[in-house]
């Protein structure tokens, strides 16, 4: 735009410039002259040639139109201009501001406490933690306004049934939950129609256990819980693993040599039921997964009677039980004779019943040691 505005000045120099010099020319020149080139019939009584030109020859004393500028551009040759393009502002580069954008930290300013019947709320003033205090009324439980108000300590105070102030309730597999909204919508600021807090919703819940056994006075069932009885028709996880000879953790290894002693550990796990008793029924030994196949051999049998001390003189026999929910036994290492693999399958079969039922022949442990049948008695 400045370099416009300069040209557009330079433009109007030289037309005065072209104005004065046609302008000098003209009157230059003899009365004659002009009278002979001029109309008179065009010109009206006040541009006669008497009041145009003077008898010296000299410009009329009638003002030019370009007044005092026309003097002064005749009375010598114009100055230079001195006027520059203003210069053009740096623009100052914005500087990287370390700057981050803090987050709003949930504030710690409600309490709950369930009862058996009732909720108990408690809602400290300062809800936000930003020193502007609410008012009671513009806060509710799901509809039901303050109870109670704490001065010293700036707390609101709501205390209803359960089932009161547009609860809800929703029911689990374990657990009663109600469910309530307290709500806080900002009054405007006395005197003024602004607010510095913003609308807010806070859940509050009440859980409880759906199974538990209430009572005045301490109950000692004799019968079986119904936990237990809901998960005993439910498939029981049994294992049996190798062990290391001090039983303390399984056995990284499935290799023996013969003259080595297999150390087994057969195991239910009990989770939420009563207290149960594992028992190994039978056991056999074969070439192949398949239980069935041949060559195979059969070690306990009889519904748990170790057989195979009594058919080899081994040292094969059951351990002294020290937790019902386990039961360890001793073998030591074979391999069939007429066999095409040293490996050999272990399928035993296990039984689990509760603690408290006494053994029976259907459920037992025994071993041989000399011939003799020696029983466990659990």
């Amino acid at each position: 735009m400045a370099f416009l505005q300069g040209v557009f000045v330079l433009v109007l120099i030289i037309s005065f410039d072209l104005t004065n010099a046609w302008g000098s020319l003209r009157y230059n020149q003899s009365p004659r002259a002009m009278r002979a080139k001029s109309d008179p019939a065009s010109r009206g009584p006040a541009f006669s040639p008497r009041a145009l030109w003077s008898p010296m020859g000299m410009a009329s004393a009638l003002q030019s139109p370009f007044g005092v500028q026309e003097k002064q551009l005749l009375q010598g040759p114009v100055k230079p201009l001195d006027w520059r393009f203003p210069l053009v502002p740096e623009v100052q580069r914005e500087v990287a501001v370390d700057f981050q954008m803090r987050q709003p930290v949930t504030p710690s300013s409600v309490a709950v406490q369930c009862s058996e019947d009732r909720v108990l709320v408690e809602v400290q003033q300062d809800l936000f933690s930003n020193g502007q205090l609410i008012q009671p009324s513009g806060l509710s439980l799901g509809g039901c306004s303050v109870v109670g108000q704490d001065p010293e300590s700036r707390v609101l105070i709501f205390e209803y049934e359960l089932q009161s102030c547009n609860s809800v309730l929703m029911m689990t597999e374990d657990e009663l939950v109600y469910t309530f909204s307290l709500t806080y919508t900002p009054e405007a600021l006395a005197g003024t129609p602004i607010t510095r807090a913003d609308g807010a919703i806070v859940g509050v819940q009440c859980h409880y256990p759906r199974l538990q056994n209430v009572s005045s006075d301490v109950l000692m069932p004799t019968w079986v819980p119904y936990a237990s009885t809901e998960v005993g028709d439910e498939v029981l996880l049994f294992s049996l693993k190798l062990m290391l000879d001090d039983w303390s953790y399984e056995r990284p290894s499935n290799y023996y040599f013969l003259g080595n002693v297999f150390n087994l550990e057969a195991s239910v796990k009990v989770y939420n039921h009563v207290p149960l008793r594992v028992f190994v029924d039978s056991c056999v030994a074969t070439q192949a997964p398949d239980v069935n196949s041949l060559p195979r051999y059969s070690f306990i049998e009889n519904h748990g009677c170790f057989v195979d001390a009594k058919a080899t003189s081994s040292s094969s026999r059951f351990m002294p039980q020290t937790q019902p929910e386990k039961v360890q036994f001793q073998l030591e290492a074979f391999m069939f004779q007429e066999g095409q693999s040293p490996s050999i399958y272990i399928t035993c079969l296990l039984k689990a019943t509760f603690a408290s039922v006494p053994s029976d022949a259907g459920r037992k442990s025994c071993s041989f040691a000399n011939g003799m049948k020696l029983r466990n008695f659990l």
